[in-house]
């Protein structure tokens, strides 16, 4: 079968041809029908082969959907040709946090060595996924393949995230979202959907805040030195009550802290890896500063519901398989309006 692999630090993915994998007792098999390209697997590519933790050549992929191709012995509860989409975050499946579906927050992941597919282990960058557990599929229920595959990541991620700060975004709250891109154009749609709060939406270029608008903002201000500034004009000076930051890097990090309200949640979901200072004086009174990673398969369910009643879509643009090194140097380049998509049999 063809695949997306990276296989050499600091090089491009290649399109390779690897063996079919096969089901061992208890695994899935997936007919791969649609996969995401995500800033993680270009933060992946980026780091340097001291302490790279991976083992090369890697597929890369860690959204996927597809249809069960072959069922391990033993699989039950699951058919061939079922349509489903891939949970990410796989855990040991027995400690607390797994008995809770939040496998995101396996206490024994790397102690047992266990790692999302394209993040460790064989991505869903290629024609064909092994799964290792039935219980990481979500059936699909009627979902478009490649509308759908980007969010167990792109649409998991947020919902997570702003889920946990529900309580503070009531009726005349505000809510900031910082970069429009993959996640944040959709984290808009959410606070839409879930909550009456105000959304302003912060980027760097006319473009994603065009489509910020389009997906519901009720105001969007440009991220540069006056965003701080334009935010607290917009809140009457009192910031906002949730803060989501999708990128993470010095200066979207210190805008997020900089809009923060009196006992405001501040979560810095990008991985651009900056730190926010906490301390008394250096923040308003109160405020809670997060790094969530993922969110839970009960989490994936619900972001799949909410898709399939109209609530939330992401703007794509799909692939070949063959393409799909382009695919990641436009979103390098920052050329992609909302998430790209490939289609491995299309």
């Amino acid at each position: 079968m063809k695949a997306l692999q990276y296989r050499t630090i600091g090089a491009s993915p290649e399109v390779v041809t690897v063996p079919d994998p096969e089901p061992g007792p208890g695994q899935v098999l997936l007919k791969v029908t649609a996969a995401g390209v995500c800033h993680s697997d270009i933060a992946v590519m980026g780091w340097p082969a001291e302490g790279f933790p991976y083992e090369l050549p890697l597929t890369l992929g860690h959204e996927g959907v597809g249809t069960v191709a072959a069922l391990g012995a033993g699989v039950s509860g699951i058919g061939e040709g079922d349509a489903v989409a891939v949970y990410g975050p796989w855990g040991c499946g027995t400690c607390v946090n797994c008995a809770q579906g939040k496998e995101n927050y396996c206490l024994r992941a790397e102690q047992l060595g266990i790692h999302p597919p394209g993040l460790g282990r064989p991505g869903s960058m290629a024609e064909y996924l092994l799964i290792d557990d039935p219980r990481h599929l979500v059936p699909l229920a009627g979902l478009d393949p490649a509308a759908a595959v980007s969010l167990t990541d792109a649409g998991l991620t947020p919902y997570h995230a702003i889920k946990a700060s529900l309580p503070k975004l009531v009726p005349g709250s505000t809510a900031v979202v910082i970069g429009t891109g993959g996640l944040g154009h959709v984290a808009i749609q959410l606070l839409r959907a879930m909550t009456s709060a105000r959304v302003i939406a912060l980027d760097v270029s006319e473009d994603k805040l065009r489509l910020a608008r389009e997906v519901g903002a009720h105001e969007t201000v440009l991220s540069d030195a006056k965003a701080a500034d334009a935010v607290r004009e917009i809140t009457g000076g009192l910031g906002a009550q949730a803060v989501f930051d999708f990128v993470g890097v010095a200066p979207t990090v210190k805008i997020a802290g900089a809009v923060a309200a009196i006992e405001a949640d501040v979560t810095i979901v990008g991985i651009g890896g900056a730190p926010l200072p906490v301390g008394f004086g250096l923040l308003p009174f109160e405020v809670s500063v997060k790094a969530p990673y993922w969110g839970s398969r009960g989490e994936l369910i619900e972001v799949l519901a909410l898709a399939r009643a109209g609530a939330v879509s992401v703007h794509t643009e799909t692939y070949s398989l063959d393409d799909a090194p382009l695919a990641y140097e436009r979103l390098h380049d920052g050329k992609v309006n909302g998430r790209a998509v490939i289609l491995p049999h299309g």
